[in-house]
């Protein structure tokens, strides 16, 4: 950990500008309460910037032209159960903004961990051989219903949160309705699109991943942006194995599926993505459509050129799952090298 601890100050006291002498004392400080403890404190000022440096260092995320606009939320002074749960709420509230999306992140204590993939995830159902709602959620569906916890039965039902502090049991929250912003999907030159009474959340708020930083590793630190419109249109809502709205959708186009060659998903896709932004600017609702995203990406590319910083990234994460090959990603190579700080994939709790 000291290694770790001594990369990372030296990193953040560089790009800060920070007094080297203030570095050597800061570096004597922690060498000696790891000798003590086995372990560190970061300050305020290190979390903020080890917590926007692992989103600069994420392979996978083409949204990081944004990293120095991160909002983040110091809570690792509390484990009481109560105070977690009003702080993972908070998060919800303050990221979502009304629909002016805040990038935002909540470190909590060490000790704590979140069961949810994401704060706000819809349930899934296995009904004999049929799935109602998403099929990602099936298990941690489960689990809440083991907890106690009712659904509506619908394809939209929004999952309790799950929480745990160290050993103790598991706790369940119900998110109250009116934190979780919902649009529902039109389409501007389709009026019946409404007919598949189909909707989105707002705000994607990563919670199974941890945060690492300087050694140190925070298992619950939930974390956002605002959606690319394909990961809704083009995933979530598409995916054969998600809620497979394809046909649907070819269905009130009157598209011919007989036959693939008639690229009926194709065209199916294309409108379903079309309602997705659509919707979400209509009701005032931050997205980013996936040219805008590349665009934006390659904006941050060259401003870690003129840094002296190389960009690394994971190319099948980074290309757009609609239409790769029109945007600048697809066409170029990235070295896939881990940097740290970083958001880190952990073990499922349950």
């Amino acid at each position: 950990m000291k290694t770790q601890a001594h990369q990372f100050l030296k990193h953040f006291f560089e790009e800060e500008h920070k007094d080297p002498v203030d570095f050597h004392n800061r570096c004597s400080e922690v060498a000696a309460e790891i000798e003590a403890t086995g372990t560190y404190s970061l300050t305020y000022e290190e979390l903020n910037y080890g917590a926007k440096l692992a989103w600069r260092n994420s392979n996978k995320c083409i949204g990081r032209l944004f990293w120095k606009t991160m909002h983040v939320r110091d809570c690792r002074h509390i484990q009481q159960s109560e105070e977690i749960a009003d702080a993972l709420i908070d998060h919800i509230r303050y990221a979502t903004n009304q629909g002016k999306i805040k990038p935002t992140i909540t470190v909590f204590h060490p000790s704590v961990r979140i069961w949810n993939h994401q704060l706000i995830r819809y349930a899934g159902y296995q009904v004999g051989e049929t799935i109602i709602g998403d099929s990602d959620s099936l298990a941690f569906t489960q689990q809440c219903e083991r907890l106690g916890w009712e659904g509506k039965g619908t394809p939209f039902d929004v999952l309790p949160l799950i929480f745990q502090v160290g050993d103790e049991e598991p706790v369940i929250v119900r998110i109250p309705p009116d934190v979780v912003l919902e649009v529902q999907l039109s389409h501007p030159e389709v009026p019946a699109f409404t007919d598949l009474s189909l909707k989105w959340y707002a705000v994607p708020i990563i919670s199974s991943m941890k945060l690492e930083i300087g050694g140190i590793e925070f298992p619950a630190a939930p974390f956002n942006g605002w959606y690319m419109g394909t990961e809704i249109g083009a995933r979530n809502l598409a995916d054969e194995h998600r809620y497979n709205q394809l046909p649907a959708v070819a269905d009130l186009l009157q598209l011919n599926q007989k036959s693939a060659s008639s690229l009926w998903k194709d065209r199916a896709l294309v409108e379903l993505n079309v309602a997705v932004l659509h919707s979400f600017r209509e009701q005032g609702v931050s997205i980013v459509d996936h040219h805008t995203a590349a665009i934006q990406f390659k904006q941050f590319e060259e401003q870690e050129s003129k840094k002296g910083r190389d960009v690394t990234g994971t190319w099948s994460w980074l290309i757009p799952p609609m239409s790769p090959a029109t945007t600048h990603v697809f066409h170029k190579p990235y070295d896939n090298t881990k940097k740290s700080p970083a958001f880190l994939y952990q073990p499922n709790p349950y």
